[in-house]
């Protein structure tokens, strides 16, 4: 929270609240604070809190709503990249977003016929991986299909990885303080494909048996000193809105 002699700038200010709604403590229907109310907080003009506040209408955070004022806005066609969902836990703790939650969860070991992610965990194509899923859901409508393939050696750390429920925290947590050693995420990288049919079941996509159906892929990877440890992908549904969570 800034201190109210800050001299905060509208992207400031437009950050801070961001942050709130992402996080969750601001939830979907909240009034927002008034912006006489923010200027004095940090120190600025109410012309400065007014850009502030348009970026958030701009970004869809937020709306006017007759009687009340502005209000944090129902974002249903939204979901966070994985990243934002990384920067999400190890700021607030908070495992999911306003409105969401996950299912379909799985654990197993599996030989790895991606050649691609093969190549990113420096394996051989059909070697071992520990494969976990699920899918994330915003207010009950399915959003994002996740995978997790993992490198077989972090099973030695962490054998719960082969546990089909979620866990309490980011699984690379325990890895890190079992193991001593820290690990890095690469920038996230973005592309297409076509869906296959298993994805558009579990985001209930109902489409002819012959139609292609391109949806957006996220992927991140992660490294410590020994080398790749996960590559996690994520597999949007059509017509889904992702946010950074800047």
């Amino acid at each position: 929270m800034a201190k109210k002699d800050d001299k905060a700038g509208f992207a400031d200010i437009a950050a801070h609240y961001r942050r709130l709604i992402n996080d969750g403590t601001l939830r979907p229907g909240d009034a927002m604070p008034s912006m006489t109310q923010v200027g004095k907080e940090f120190g600025v003009t109410v012309t400065t809190v007014n850009k502030a506040y348009r970026i958030l209408k701009a970004e869809g955070l937020t709306l006017a709503k007759p009687g009340i004022g502005t209000v944090v806005a129902s974002r249903p066609k939204v979901a966070h990249t994985g990243a934002a969902r990384l920067r999400r836990i190890a700021r607030s703790g908070k495992p999911y977003a306003t409105g969401e939650t996950s299912t379909n969860h799985t654990a197993a070991i599996r030989s790895c016929a991606d050649a691609d992610i093969a190549n990113q965990l420096g394996i051989e194509l059909h070697d071992e991986v520990v494969l976990r899923t699920r899918v994330f859901l915003r207010d009950g409508v399915p959003t994002v299909v996740a995978l997790s393939a993992i490198h077989i050696r972090a099973l030695q750390a962490v054998p719960e990885l082969l546990q089909e429920e979620p866990f309490d925290r980011f699984w690379q947590e325990i890895y890190t303080e079992r193991t001593g050693r820290e690990i890095t995420r690469l920038p996230e990288r973005r592309g297409a494909r076509l869906a296959a049919q298993s994805e558009l079941d579990a985001l209930g996509v109902v489409v002819p048996p012959s139609a292609a159906v391109p949806v957006l892929v996220l992927v991140s990877a992660f490294h410590d000193d020994e080398g790749p440890l996960e590559v996690w992908e994520d597999v949007y549904a059509p017509g889904v809105w992702q946010v950074e969570d800047r």
